[in-house]
């Protein structure tokens, strides 16, 4: 079996939690497993994944090893599988651009160290980079707001001829003439900005279009969102929240019976607390009518560690794009960016997408049986 081959330009929280659970899954008995949505995709496997070209701009992850640089600070998410081997991969200095905002060096300990005495790489560096590493897909865990370094690796991608899995609220997935260029080239891509396996985004979702089937008025609602990691650090920049609410927002928006005006409806991140580190707490609150305009309230508070909540979502969102290749598919996957994403170029609600989602599977497990060879070979 052939390994999927994947590049990540990004180290944090997110990456630590994919990168350990790649090791995690790969001797476990598939009776066992816990945490999947599928234990195999196709005929890849969790264990099946290899990381072979990483990027980062902080000096604490440069130069390491990656199964290395995936513990170093500032990352904070919970450590499952402390015990990782060494890859061989060196992390490389990444671009810097917009990828981290200057208010973060006011904070201590999550300050982010910009590598200043090595040189940026150019696109055509970074290009060579990604050839010679034999990567397949390139994972964009850039933080929230990067748009210029998300559009320059978005670049890199094409030019370097890999798929690309947009995990950030910055559209690419979702703008049509980005979609158009992969489609040229012939490479799929997966977006826009990755949902939790059991989040925030996720949950309100359901119960918005629980409202609706159950023929409940939701008149108003708000999602709050509190965390310690890098992100919510992040994202205290309020410049840099802008696609972030509007992912987050349009996600609820697309399952509700009709859409709320902006006054009724607030989501998105509320307030960085140091000491929370990777656990995200969520507050949902909806108010609504029920028969005879009689009014429900509904109040929950979702705990849960961030970045391992994205994992498997991201596992699962690497070998559907491994089949799109092998299956010679261009452009974005509709089915895994719908089921996957809170804004892919087209809305669905959660059981359309599932449905989707699960047709795209088997009938690219299907057209390889049929072929007896994969079409791609990386």
């Amino acid at each position: 079996m052939n390994k999927i081959k994947i590049a990540v330009v990004g180290l944090g929280n997110c990456a630590s939690s994919l990168i350990q659970g790649i090791y995690y899954y790969a001797d476990k008995n598939p009776e066992e497993v816990i945490g999947l949505m599928h234990w195999k995709i196709g005929d890849y496997a969790p264990g099946d994944i290899e990381v072979v070209a990483a990027f980062d701009i902080d000096t604490r992850k440069v130069g390491l090893d990656v199964n290395r640089a995936v513990f170093a600070e500032p990352n904070c998410t919970k450590v499952f599988n402390p015990n990782l081997p060494v890859s061989g991969v060196k992390v490389q200095m990444g671009r810097i651009l917009d990828g981290v905002s200057d208010h973060m060096a006011e904070y201590e300990p999550a300050r982010t160290f910009v590598q200043s005495d090595l040189p940026e790489p150019d696109q055509e560096k970074v290009v060579e980079i990604l050839k010679r590493s034999g990567a397949q897909i390139l994972l964009n865990y850039l933080p929230v707001g990067s748009e210029k370094a998300t559009r320059f690796y978005a670049e890199c991608a094409l030019e370097a001829n890999l798929a690309f899995i947009n995990n950030i609220p910055v559209f690419i997935a979702s703008d049509p003439e980005w979609v158009k260029r992969f489609e040229d080239k012939g490479l799929p891509i997966i977006g826009d900005d990755i949902k939790s396996q059991m989040g925030a985004t996720i949950v309100h979702r359901t119960l918005t279009d629980l409202f609706r089937k159950r023929g409940v008025e939701l008149d108003r609602t708000y999602q709050l969102n509190t965390g310690g990691n890098t992100d919510f650090l992040n994202m205290l920049n309020q410049h840099r929240l802008v696609s972030k609410k509007t992912s987050k927002t349009e996600a609820v928006q697309a399952v509700a019976r009709e859409r709320l005006d902006s006054d009724n409806i607030h989501i998105g991140p509320s307030d960085y607390v140091p000491w929370q580190k990777d656990n995200k707490i969520c507050f949902i609150r909806m108010e609504g009518r029920i028969f005879g305009d009689i009014p429900i309230d509904l109040e929950l508070r979702l705990s849960v560690q961030d970045s391992p909540n994205s994992a498997g979502v991201a596992i699962d969102s690497i070998r559907c794009a491994k089949l799109a290749l092998e299956g010679g598919e261009a452009g974005v996957l509709v089915a895994p960016s719908a089921y996957f994403c809170k804004h892919p170029p087209f809305q669905f609600t959660d059981d359309e997408a599932h449905h989707m989602m699960e047709r795209f599977i088997a009938e690219h497990q299907n057209a390889n049986q049929e072929t007896g060879v994969p079409a791609y070979n990386g």
